[in-house]
């Protein structure tokens, strides 16, 4: 049976937390049920040492867990998929990822994800971390979501900049199409994010869910009907821009889980839910230098854009 390996990095100074909870609370995708086997088979350990899940984390290191995955009859495949390059090294690999594309493979995709396309591109030149289904995927964007992502390339640059996203050492900017007009120039945005409390497949704002922070800034207006609005995330929560926004009355055009109201545009064809990764800054994993990357708005946006504008 194929196996996935998750780890996190926890980082100085986090909550005493038990080790399953700090597992659910980090992997949104993963079952109690999943995590639970794991650690009845000796498949969790934190710095290299095997604990069991009342295993209370007290201080920084490495979790990591080996879970069985019963949903895929085989590893994905090398597919040959044009990717878009940003830049690549022999550690790492900034793309900027198409909308469409879903990250990696699940339940109902195709050999058509991003994983796929850089088995193809990369062979053996992949950290396995998260192998099978998610080798040197560090971190994700939505299906719809256009933009920068990062990848890792062998396993001591995945450690690396999966420590940079999990404690918080990153930039990540997002430029969003919203309904609807801010009256205030920027803002941010703390409401914590979790499981819809009756809609499961949506997240939401609630009182226990995960810390959450958006910082965001209007960058053009047209008129009241749509703006265009750049966010810089300093968590990384499913969802968070699009359930943040939502929360402020603004949602993302093309977002009908969280309000959009096609109706609201009537001569305007919204293809998907607006939103892109613009700029990523991190620490390269191998030599002391900040990397800036930026990707220019796709042609998606700026076919809207000119016909708000008109």
């Amino acid at each position: 049976m194929p196996e996935r390996v998750i780890e996190f990095t926890v980082p100085d100074g986090s909550e005493v937390m038990r080790a399953d909870k700090v597992f659910a609370a980090q992997f949104d995708d993963v079952s109690r049920a999943r995590l639970q086997r794991a650690f009845e088979a000796g498949q969790v350990s934190f710095d290299g040492a095997t604990i069991d899940k009342r295993f209370k984390i007290t201080r920084a290191g490495t979790l990591r867990a080996t879970l069985k995955e019963a949903n895929f009859n085989s590893s994905p495949k090398a597919v040959d998929i044009p990717l878009n390059v940003i830049y690549e090294d022999a550690s790492m690999l900034v793309l900027n990822k198409a909308s469409g594309m879903v990250t990696h493979p699940g339940s109902g995709t195709g050999e058509n994800t991003l994983v796929h396309a850089l088995l193809h591109h990369c062979g053996e030149n992949l950290s396995r971390i998260g192998a099978p289904d998610r080798p040197g995927i560090v971190h994700r964007l939505d299906k719809e979501t256009s933009g920068l992502i990062v990848v890792a390339k062998n396993d001591g640059a995945h450690h690396k900049l999966a420590t940079a996203f999990s404690e918080r050492k990153t930039y990540k900017r997002y430029a969003a199409l919203v309904m609807g007009a801010p009256r205030l120039s920027r803002g941010t945005i703390k409401d914590p994010i979790g499981r819809h409390p009756v809609t499961r497949t949506r997240m939401a704002v609630v009182s226990r869910g995960k810390p959450a922070h958006t910082d965001w800034q209007v960058e053009a207006r047209y008129g009241q009907a749509a703006a265009l609005i750049s966010c810089v995330i300093h968590t990384g929560r499913t969802h968070q821009i699009r359930v943040h926004l939502s929360e402020l009355r603004f949602p993302l055009l093309g977002d009908c889980t969280y309000g959009f109201k096609p109706g609201r545009l009537k001569t305007i064809h919204v293809p998907r839910i607006m939103l892109h990764a613009t700029e990523l800054r991190i620490q390269h994993p191998d030599r002391d230098e900040l990397m800036e990357f930026k990707a220019p708005l796709p042609a998606d946006f700026k076919e809207i854009v000119s016909q708000l504008e008109t």
